[in-house]
């Protein structure tokens, strides 16, 4: 199925501090849906922290054993900071917490403050307001960084397809995800 021209393609990037857990999770989880769903090809996915002390560095093995339960590859990600030009090129920031918001909006020049969001508004019916950083903490708050994130990354995808005609690829009808982390599972 050929794609719309007039469909443009939503830049999402999801920030945490250290950009080796929550971020990353986030990103793997988010790609994986909007390929599930076949609209993979529409969405530039990216992470990103606000810290530099992991630059270059994969995600927590912690974190890449949580998604990997999902079916889901990040050893791929590498740790990056934030960059300025991060603002202008992403349509949506979403930060973790608010500790991460506030920390993103002193970045951000004033006319791209309004790109940057809490992650969980996109999951109103949780009733948790942030993904806690789970980096000092055992597999089971990984585990739960992960059921936040995934209905946070539902919730998102549900609001981006429905503010805008996004047109599903073959591979939504095919039973085969692909991504670009080189994951592949049957949805059937």
């Amino acid at each position: 199925m050929a794609q719309n021209s007039h469909v443009s393609i939503k830049n999402v990037l999801f920030v945490c501090l250290g950009n080796i857990c929550r971020s990353p999770i986030a990103e793997g989880i988010f790609r994986h849906i909007t390929t599930q769903r076949g609209y993979g090809n529409q969405f530039k996915i990216g992470s990103a922290g606000l810290g530099s002390w992991h630059i270059g560095r994969p995600p927590d093995i912690r974190a890449q054993e949580a998604v990997r339960e999902f079916g889901i590859d990040i050893s791929n990600l590498r740790a990056r900071r934030v960059s300025p030009s991060d603002f202008e090129s992403y349509d949506l920031i979403l930060a973790m917490d608010r500790a991460n918001r506030n920390g993103l909006l002193r970045m951000a020049p004033v006319q791209f403050r309004d790109k940057i969001q809490l992650f969980l508004s996109y999951a109103p019916n949780m009733s948790v307001r942030e993904v806690p950083d789970p980096f000092f903490g055992n597999a089971d708050n990984f585990d739960y960084v992960c059921q936040l994130v995934d209905a946070a990354c539902r919730g998102l995808l549900v609001s981006l397809t429905s503010q805008t005609q996004l047109q599903k690829t073959p591979a939504a009808n095919s039973g085969v995800v692909l991504s670009e982390n080189g994951y592949s599972a049957s949805t059937t």
